[in-house]
């Protein structure tokens, strides 16, 4: 809803999707306090992945005392004690295998648990952030990079504590575990088979910078390919009613494809990492192998321990070669970490001050007083622009495009600050309020009416959720909505699907006023409002308006001239500037004044009854 001017850089670098890279301890810190509820739930997982890790470690041992004691021992024990401790081995390994089952269900139910809780909670702030963030934020920034951050980037932060944590930790215990055991069971053999370990490291090093400016470049293509696909959804009708479906799908190629390269570059360098982890796998085995046979030859180690080993081995590898997907999970959550806060981190452009206290009911009484303003503040809109409106009086703000009118009922609504000068109501500075009670006493209808997903009753109720159905039925009685909604399938309980897909234009505008008059407000702005309504609709809304705008202080931005001839005052602003005020007919006297010569431009063809 602007007046005229460019569009700005609200955020200094988030259009840009600039991210710093500088991530890890720092930006994960921030997420302590959401994980700190759920701590006594990570702590029951983390027992249960305990138990789990010591249920897998065990069997190899038991591998190797079935192999040694009860299978190649020929002449210690009977036939018999050996068919008996192999079937106690056994069943002892089934129990242990079943335990572990039962261990990695409830390890899993209470980490997911717990993380689930937290993406519920990070994303829910989110949105209640995003609520809360000025206007200049939304001018600067496409909706679907917006979207991006409170889609793909928490559900891969999602990822992170739901699976990734989850796997780092059991791989933790599962490494020390393997380390342990394999130290006690013969330290030399161990000693050889961990020399692979500083080549593990290396590749981890040297993949660890490159795949997270993979990953951040994954996320910054996804969030573009979102706003590409947000812009085009809602503007398909104008897609199709200027033929541009090819070139927007050429468009839309272009962007998949940079997408797409981004992803195949993440894609390359995990293939890479993956494979070079077995590589160093595979040379651990063979040590083993080869080191592990020349202690049997020497009677220093049995068949059955280097058996065990080569099982303790793959365990030992098994938590590195995880790291490939947990790494990948990790590199695209840590950016994500940064994305989300940095989106946390955006303070409104407006916002109440400390001091800040309710609006009392008013009386009306509105006032710019000297006021200048820029959307960027070194191009200003409005220069030193006054104005003052009587409680009850209804303003007509005229003049040409981009002259600054919607900026005026900007700065009235506090969606933005002047740089100079001040907006007052009843004498009492509009950014000394709070937002809330401000608006509270407000009601805009826009040019571009929009409608929620939900049914009529709904949307009329938007802002007096407490009215009863009676009142929103007078509501729309009074603006001359209510027999079209009765003709609906469903009447004030028809759905009206997303932006009101099932309503026309002019429905669509007639719903919008009633649902500001429900909401009773103290002060009435209508920006365009009825611009797209038909003529026949437009005087039945212009006789109720005659009623309903009686003892509100009223604001009407109209290009049709004709729709504001009753107003108390008509303000003409050209150039940001206040040039001519008067009734209409005080207006027209003016042969050479701007309202004059707007209103011959728009009805020189016709007689104005």
């Amino acid at each position: 809803m602007r007046g005229g001017g460019g569009g700005h850089d609200p955020m200094g670098g988030f259009d840009s999707e600039a991210v710093n890279i500088k991530v890890e301890t720092k930006i994960l810190q921030r997420i302590v306090p959401y994980i700190r509820p759920y701590i006594p739930h990570l702590l029951a997982g983390l027992v249960f992945m305990l138990l789990v890790t010591v249920t897998g470690l065990i069997t190899p041992y038991l591998e190797a005392q079935a192999i040694d004691t009860y299978i190649l021992n020929k002449g210690d024990l009977t036939a018999e004690a050996r068919s008996a401790g192999i079937a106690r081995i056994a069943l002892l390994y089934l129990a242990l295998y079943v335990g572990n089952w039962v261990f990695s269900y409830w390890q899993t139910y209470f980490i997911s648990w717990a993380g689930q809780n937290v993406i519920y909670a990070l994303r829910q702030k989110m949105f209640e952030h995003l609520q809360k963030l000025s206007f200049s934020f939304y001018d600067g920034i496409e909706v679907g990079r917006i979207m991006s951050r409170v889609t793909n980037d928490v559900n891969a932060l999602n990822e992170l504590v739901s699976s990734g944590i989850l796997n780092v930790i059991n791989d933790a215990f599962m490494l020390g575990g393997t380390v342990f055991i394999m130290m006690r069971m013969n330290w030399q053999l161990a000693l050889v088979t961990f020399t692979t370990f500083p080549f593990l490291l290396l590749i981890a090093t040297r993949f660890r910078g490159r795949m997270q400016k993979a990953y951040h470049e994954v996320r910054r293509k996804a969030a573009t390919v979102n706003a590409n696909l947000q812009e085009s959804i809602s503007g398909v009708r104008v897609t199709q009613s200027f033929v541009r479906e090819d070139k927007n799908a050429q468009r839309f190629d272009e962007t998949n494809q940079d997408n797409m390269q981004a992803n195949m570059q993440a894609a390359q360098l995990n293939s890479a990492f993956g494979p070079l982890v077995e590589i160093v796998a595979t040379i651990g085995v063979c040590i083993v192998v080869w080191y592990g046979g020349l202690l049997i030859k020497a009677d220093i180690l049995t068949i059955g321990v280097v058996f065990a080993f080569l099982r303790y081995v793959s365990r030992f590898f098994m938590p590195i070669r995880d790291l490939s997907q947990v790494y990948n999970v990790w590199q695209a959550a840590t950016v994500s970490i940064d994305r989300i806060f940095e989106l946390l981190d955006t303070e409104p452009n407006v916002k109440d001050s400390p001091e800040a206290i309710e609006l009392p009911q008013v009386s009306g009484r509105v006032q710019f007083e000297n006021v200048t303003f820029g959307y960027k503040p070194d191009q200003p809109i409005l220069h030193n622009v006054n104005i003052t409106v009587g409680p009850g009086q209804t303003v007509a703000l005229v003049g040409p495009t981009g002259a600054g009118k919607s900026s005026i009922i900007n700065l009235l609504s506090r969606f933005y600050d002047p740089q100079q000068g001040k907006v007052t109501i009843d004498g009492t500075d509009v950014r000394d309020v709070t937002q809330r009670s401000l608006h509270q006493q407000l009601g805009i209808v826009l040019q571009d009416t929009f409608i929620f997903a939900g049914t009529v009753k709904d949307n009329i109720r938007y802002g007096n959720p407490d009215a009863t159905d009676e009142e929103v039925e007078a509501s729309a009685k009074a603006v001359n909505a209510h027999d079209f909604i009765m003709r609906l399938p469903d009447g004030y309980g028809t759905e009206v699907h997303e932006r009101g897909a099932r309503l026309s234009i002019g429905q669509r505008q007639l719903i919008s006023f009633a649902r500001a008059l429900l909401a009773n407000p103290r002060i009435l702005i209508l920006d365009e409002a009825t611009s797209s309504v038909d003529a026949y609709t437009e005087v039945l809304i212009q006789k109720a308006l005659e009623t309903l705008l009686k003892g509100r202080t009223s604001f009407v931005i109209a290009h049709r001239l004709s729709t504001i001839r009753n107003a108390d005052r008509i303000i003409t602003i050209d150039n940001g500037r206040v040039v001519e005020q008067g009734t209409h007919e005080e207006l027209l006297q003016s042969p050479n004044g701007v309202y004059r010569t707007l209103y011959d431009m728009q009805f020189k063809h016709q007689v104005l009854v």
